[in-house]
């Protein structure tokens, strides 16, 4: 692949610089972490920014316009542009979330026309917030096992069970869930794909508190929730098929090297503001070495991701690409965290509301945080067997005998 700037990628260049240079007024402070971290409504300043990127084609770039989005064609040079021009300029970027990154391309994929006009739009507008409803509390590695039931009654489902590890859930307006509609159908046959309003009478939402401090998950209840069969994405009966196309964009989303781009560029700044014992940390070689391999690191997964994203555009399948991205990106942001930790040395530890702290804590949130992520979509243990055994050919674990 050739990333040398040819004459339509230098003018594309310049008009993204243009672009930041008249509109950065705009843009939102640092809230990324934030929202990410303890997940609220957006607020107008950020809807706001991330509607003029939509509309600028500089977020959800190729979205089909008669959906809502800018349109355009893939090109991987010039998505690569416009992460690295807004990186420069230390300008936020269009928003990742579960209805922006996981269920629109879902949408586009499986969805009827009616659920594309009705909400690839207003999500990727960060109009409407979603959460998802996959992991039950005796469902989780085994997600296929769930038991929310949906019973059909005339023209709708009546939805009883339980979702738990549910993100956002108690700030989300919509919610995209699997329940079990064909209960005597096999284990991934009787799963169907459901969009449906989290104000829908019968829902109860109890938030989970984590080590960050902060409930960022749920347990959702759902007692007699009737849902219209219309909401069913993908077909009655295939909601396993969709459910794993999240899965890939989710995996894409958790581990993402703009992600991990964006936490080197702090810890930069940290290696030239803070200092070790007295002196300067550009001179502590054990964290330089650090840095050194991890800049590699993020380097190696960007370039990873563009060799994916040019296969999705030649129509080759990822294989298990994704798999590893999710894998080591995730354990990538960790040690990520873990650098800027030691670099802050013991203030590096306390977080909440102390006024010295550097994004008010916000690296020791992350490291706790960015644990859990290992374990979320598809544990790293899930990850490096199926990479063995589908990548690898290595031979199965053995199972355990009845009894």
């Amino acid at each position: 692949m050739d990333l040398t700037d040819q004459s339509e990628h230098k003018q594309f260049r310049e008009e993204v610089r243009k672009f930041i240079a008249e509109y950065r007024h705009l843009a939102p402070g640092d809230t990324a972490h934030s929202y990410r971290l303890m997940p609220r409504p957006y607020s107008d300043d950020v809807r706001n920014w991330q509607k003029l990127l939509v509309e600028k084609g500089y977020a959800t770039r190729t979205v089909p316009t008669e959906y809502g989005g800018f349109g355009a064609k893939p090109d991987i040079l010039k998505s690569k542009i416009i992460v690295d021009e807004f990186f420069r300029a230390n300008v936020p970027q269009g928003l990742y979330s579960q209805g922006i990154s996981m269920l629109v391309p879902t949408l586009l994929e499986h969805g009827t026309e009616q659920q594309k006009k009705d909400w690839v739009g207003p999500t990727i507008r960060a109009e409407v917030f979603w959460c998802q409803g996959y992991s039950e509390p005796n469902s989780g590695s085994d997600l296929a096992s769930l038991q929310t039931s949906a019973i059909e009654d005339g023209d709708d489902f009546i939805v009883n069970g339980s979702k738990i590890w549910t993100s956002s859930a108690h700030v989300a307006q919509m919610i995209f869930c699997l329940v079990r509609t064909e209960p005597d159908a096999g284990k991934y046959d009787g799963i169907s794909y459901l969009i449906f309003p989290m104000d829908t009478p019968g829902i109860e939402i109890q938030p989970l508190q984590t080590m960050t401090g902060h409930p960022s998950f749920n347990e959702v209840f759902f007692t007699d929730v009737r849902v219209p069969k219309s909401a069913v994405v993908g077909g009655r009966g295939k909601g396993w098929k969709v459910a794993n196309s999240t899965l890939a964009h989710e995996r894409g989303m958790l581990s993402s090297a703009n992600m991990s781009l964006e936490r080197l560029q702090k810890i930069e700044k940290l290696i030239k503001s803070e200092e070790i014992s007295s002196h300067p940390t550009v001179e502590t070689a054990a964290l330089m070495d650090r840095y050194i391999r991890l800049q590699a690191r993020v380097q190696g997964m960007r370039f990873h991701e563009m060799r994916l994203i040019s296969d999705a555009a030649a129509g080759k399948p990822s294989g298990l690409g994704d798999m590893v991205c999710k894998l080591l990106g995730c354990e990538l942001n960790h040690q990520l965290d873990a650098l800027a930790i030691d670099i802050l040395e013991e203030t590096g530890v306390l977080y909440d509301g102390i006024p010295s702290m550097e994004l008010d804590g916000i690296w020791q949130q992350l490291h706790m945080y960015d644990l859990g992520l290992i374990i979320g979509g598809g544990t790293a243990q899930i990850q490096k067997n199926i990479i063995a055994e589908r990548g690898l050919s290595l031979p199965r674990e053995p199972r355990l005998g009845q009894g």
